[in-house]
């Protein structure tokens, strides 16, 4: 016995109708969103070899060979060398989920503004989640030379702040602090091209203050603020986020803040929306919406990464 049939122009909210749920539209507006707001994504380096499939997952990461420069004499031939590009090893170990209840899953996928909405607050936490996660964990990892009050891998006495004696950052020194940043990833011989440093909400406010009437120190002839990227210091891009990490210092009695500056090649960051589902809901009418995403994050190049120590 054939079914009742719908009306010409109403919806199908069958479980077998053609507009039904699309996973791969939703995932794809999730990730597009995540990476064009998450500071990870512009900072660290995303060209990784394989697939990831699940959280516990292993990836390889391409890292470029170091090439031997020789003495060259009159008749003496050329000797080749045989460069071979090291893989590291990423392990996917992290992973973050979202799941929500929605009552009529066509009319959600037609309002493109709603699904705006739910992309856009999915990334959004995403981003904090992840860059929470991340910028509290990688400062760790930079080399013994690159933080600490005697840093500099040549000079060894630039002050980069320690426990109990955080720098002191004001609107007069915040760019002197920020070149010596520089200073010391030129010490280790880091590529100029493709340097960062995060920087939390309060020091941006104190570069704001500082001395910029000469366009040139950002390093072009336009506005020095800008919409997620101050703009360019000293030959790092200038990211802001309020996610770095923050600690109560009780030797100096004060909050202090970790401070992450580097090159794209110091960090390898992959990321993943491996599940997209949808579910009845036992409970009500409607549908169960969850997805999971995994990533994983490591310091490849530990002399390509510092740590700055400071508070106000």
């Amino acid at each position: 016995m054939a079914g009742p049939t719908r009306a010409q122009g109403q919806p199908d909210y069958s479980s077998t109708s053609a507009s039904g749920f699309i996973p791969a539209l939703w995932s794809g507006k999730l990730v597009q969103k995540l990476y064009a707001a998450t500071v990870f994504g512009e900072i660290a380096n995303t060209d990784y070899e394989g697939e990831i499939k699940n959280q516990g997952d292993t990836i390889n990461i391409r890292t470029v060979p170091s090439i031997v420069i020789k003495d060259y004499k009159i008749g003496g031939g050329v000797t080749y060398e045989k460069p071979t590009s090291e893989k590291v090893q990423l392990q996917i170990d992290q992973a973050k989920y979202f799941a929500f209840e929605v009552n009529d899953v066509d009319a959600y996928q037609a309002d493109i503004k709603l699904m705006d909405e739910f992309s856009t607050d999915g990334g959004e936490q995403m981003k904090v989640a992840i860059d929470t996660q991340l910028l509290n964990r990688h400062y760790a990892d930079a080399a013994a030379t690159n933080r600490g009050d005697t840093a500099g891998a040549l000079s060894g006495d630039i002050n980069l702040g320690k426990a109990g004696a955080p720098v002191k950052i004001t609107k007069e020194n915040i760019l002197d602090v920020l070149v010596d940043c520089g200073t010391v990833l030129d010490e280790q011989n880091i590529p100029e091209q493709g340097r960062w440093v995060v920087l939390p909400a309060w020091m941006n406010g104190m570069l704001k203050k500082s001395d910029l009437r000469d366009a040139s120190i950002m390093g072009d002839a336009t506005s020095v603020f800008r919409n997620g990227k101050v703009g360019m210091l000293d030959r790092f891009t200038v990211y802001i986020s309020n996610n770095t990490t923050a600690v109560d210092d009780l030797t100096a009695a004060k909050k202090a803040s970790n401070v992450m500056f580097g090159h794209k090649k110091a960090i390898t960051f992959a990321s993943q929306m491996t599940q997209m589902e949808t579910l009845p809901n036992p409970n009500d009418f409607g549908k169960l919406v969850r997805g999971l995403n995994v990533f994983g994050s490591k310091v490849i190049d530990p002399k390509a990464v510092g740590n700055l120590y400071c508070s106000r």
